[in-house]
């Protein structure tokens, strides 16, 4: 198990210096996941209804629904209300609890991996999205974690639309993603998701992300009135008929305005503290950059993706995920900061954590990397 005390120290530390600045984080996670049974020919069907029953039990603010592959499934976080520290007990919640709740269903396996090899067959026939061809070559599956953020001020109203905040939110997970890819793709087999695409021809059956891009449709998108597939945001029924026929919908695309970071991967070894901690450490230098009024002008345009590390491990002068997080000090520093701020405006639980909690942060989940115990997290 994780190390959680002082992960969830910071989180609650950077949720009141928010708070103390007139703004709350909204942070939510996405995990997919796939399952073996002996029925290896056609879909399992899960009872879902009552799974999703004993995960509102737990008191865990998700539910599972079926994904896209044969035996994958998803679990989507609630919108309950939860703040970041309650979201990051959820999803870790979840991850232990899910296991024994699908085998009470004939599940075998319950795969919290970034791939499952071979976890499927078939190719999408040229041009489609929906129709197979009959080749029956191997799929392999990609999981992923994906975290969606969105920041309200003290009227409620979400900022990520207002005065270019989202852009410049994306702007700092795109700038801060890279050296921090070690939080979101914290084994090797994370990076071989990367590079499922390129590497075994599966473009056309698969749409991860390989790299750092922004927009609309990239691994770190903003989605304001337009979503992943173009579509329109926040529709709304305001009209129904007699048979409960959407007659009239708005578009109240400011409510749903998010960033959603596409980047993680699944797996046993994903610790969503300290992957809310690094969300909230990019909203905490976002606030700042809107409240001086800087956000249009902090834009920098960047045409090209940057690629992201393609090991834990640096290999042939190309730093791995590793040391790049090791040697960059913006995550301990904006923690440290905070706890700083947080001591002089008095906030009275900054002086109760230990000193100079980034750094301590950092280096226990450096921790968990040295190689004679190599990711026991």
């Amino acid at each position: 198990m994780y190390k959680q005390t002082i992960y969830k120290q910071a989180i609650t530390l950077l949720q009141d210096y928010l708070s103390s600045l007139g703004f709350q984080a909204q942070i939510h996670f996405e995990l997919e996941g796939c399952y073996t049974t002996t029925q290896t020919n056609t879909k399992h069907k899960l009872d879902l209804t009552s799974i999703n029953q004993q995960l509102n039990k737990l008191n865990i603010d998700g539910e599972i629904v079926n994904e896209y592959w044969r035996n994958q499934w998803e679990f989507v976080s609630l919108f309950n209300g939860q703040s970041p520290l309650e979201e990051a007990d959820n999803l870790n919640q979840a991850m232990s609890v899910l296991p024994y709740i699908f085998a009470q269903y004939g599940i075998e396996k319950t795969l919290i991996k970034p791939v499952v090899w071979s976890g499927d067959k078939g190719k999408l026939a040229a041009g489609a999205k929906e129709i197979f061809t009959d080749e029956t070559r191997a799929v392999h599956i990609p999981n992923a974690v994906q975290l969606n953020v969105s920041v309200l001020n003290n009227a409620g109203e979400n900022i990520i639309a207002q005065h270019f905040f989202g852009e410049c939110l994306q702007q700092c997970f795109l700038q801060t993603s890279k050296a921090c890819s070690l939080l979101y793709l914290p084994e090797e087999d994370a990076f071989e998701r990367l590079k499922l695409k390129s590497t075994y021809g599966l473009a056309a059956e698969l749409c991860s992300p390989s790299d750092l891009s922004g927009g609309h449709q990239g691994s770190i998108a903003l989605y304001k009135k337009h979503g992943k597939h173009n579509q329109m945001m926040g529709a709304e029924p305001v009209l129904y008929d007699h048979k409960h026929n959407v007659l009239l919908s708005r578009n109240n695309w400011q409510k749903t305005a998010r960033i959603e970071h596409r980047l993680g991967a699944s797996s046993p070894f994903y610790n969503p503290y300290i992957n809310v901690l690094f969300a909230l450490a990019n909203v905490v230098d976002a606030i700042g950059i809107y409240q001086n009024r800087l956000c249009k002008s902090s834009l920098v345009s960047n045409s090209s993706p940057e690629a992201l590390p393609s090991s834990l491990y640096t290999v042939n002068g190309q730093l791995g995920a590793i040391d790049l997080f090791s040697q960059d000090a913006w995550f301990s520093q904006c923690i440290n900061s905070v706890q700083e701020k947080s001591s002089i405006i008095g906030i009275t639980k900054a002086l109760d954590y230990p000193l100079h909690l980034g750094d301590k942060i950092k280096q226990q989940y450096l921790d968990n990397y040295q190689s004679d115990r190599l990711i026991t997290l």
